[in-house]
């Protein structure tokens, strides 16, 4: 079994892959090297966002391995998100435009509403997060009904083959799914062996909707990222909990490894960010093994309800995601 053959089937029927490269925090200088590794290495699945501003190097590269004949374009998944300061109905095809034309695609593979929030509209547009007085400058509600009808025609019109959500409750979640013509396929959250979202995947799965994983192993650069959407409060280092250490012992495989393919095994996409060659080659490196049904007890059994996103900065918005349990 490798990375390119090892898929998960959407409730729309399409394919998808189960392990990915995610790109949040890449510069552009560091993201394009990084993207030909993962794809030199079998990676099959690259995911990016307006609001991370490499959605242009990421182009780049794609553009290089099509037109050189290394891949086709239908040989990767391409997953790309709203940007939050165009999450309002009018704005939709804005964004999917500007993210389409900077991938150099006519098309992605997944479109998905990157958070419940609409960040007002800076003068400049990559001031994804403005703040004012020390909080989001954003609107206090989202139409979310609005935005899912302009996001489904944009399947419609073939330019994303799939839609879903980012950060959602359940409850958000359950607004978008009684109005939906196209049901969302996915909700990217935060899911590692700290905060495994069980409730929510219990929730998902009567769907037939699957998590995707985004901070697998952690986020352990998580505290450079924007003040905005990262709580500063110092919690566990996942990477060093002596379970994994010992399951790493045992499987001859880095922490890393373990908490990828425990993931893996709970059939979550993940999304593991990196911009270093050694560790996006290793990261894949997790298909030569199974977790035993202990093992993989074990790792349930570290579960702290630890949320390292916490996005405190928007949490006086009504439709701030992170009060609810599920």
């Amino acid at each position: 079994m490798s990375i390119s053959t090892t898929h998960v089937t959407l409730n729309n029927g399409k394919k998808m892959p189960l392990f990915g490269l995610g790109t949040w925090q890449s510069k552009p200088e560091e993201v394009k090297t990084a993207v030909r590794t993962a794809l030199d290495a079998g990676y099959r699945l690259i995911d990016t966002a307006y609001n991370y501003l490499n959605e242009e190097a990421i182009g780049e590269a794609l553009d290089e391995y099509f037109k050189s004949g290394k891949l086709k374009r239908e040989d990767v998944f391409i997953c790309t998100k709203l940007a939050t300061i165009y999450t309002r109905p009018a704005d939709v095809a804005r964004s999917m435009s500007a993210s389409l034309q900077k991938l150099k695609l006519s098309y992605v593979d997944l479109f998905l509403i990157h958070a419940p929030m609409a960040c007002k509209v800076p003068d400049d547009p990559t001031n994804v997060f403005p703040v004012k007085d020390g909080k989001i400058d954003a609107e206090d509600r989202v139409d979310f009904e609005g935005v899912w009808k302009e996001m489904e025609k944009l399947v419609d019109e073939g330019k994303a083959k799939s839609i879903g959500i980012s950060n959602f409750n359940a409850a958000q979640l359950e607004r978008i799914r009684k109005v939906a013509r196209v049901m969302p396929v996915t909700n990217q959250v935060e899911c590692h062996a700290f905060f495994p979202q069980t409730k929510l995947e219990t929730y998902m799965k009567k769907y037939n909707m699957t998590i995707m994983a985004y901070s697998p192993i952690g986020s352990p650069g998580r505290l450079s990222g924007p003040t905005s959407i990262t709580d500063r409060t110092p919690t566990p280092v996942l990477l060093d909990d002596p379970v994994i250490a010992k399951l790493a012992t045992k499987y001859n495989k880095s922490p890393a490894q373990i908490l990828l393919r425990n993931l893996l095994q709970r059939r979550i996409i993940m999304i593991p960010k990196s911009v270093t060659p050694s560790r996006i080659q290793q990261n894949g490196n997790i298909f030569d093994f199974t977790l035993s049904d202990e093992d993989m007890a074990a790792v349930a059994g570290i579960d702290r309800g630890v949320r390292m996103f916490k996005a405190e900065m928007m949490s006086h918005l009504e439709d701030y995601p992170f009060s609810a349990d599920v």
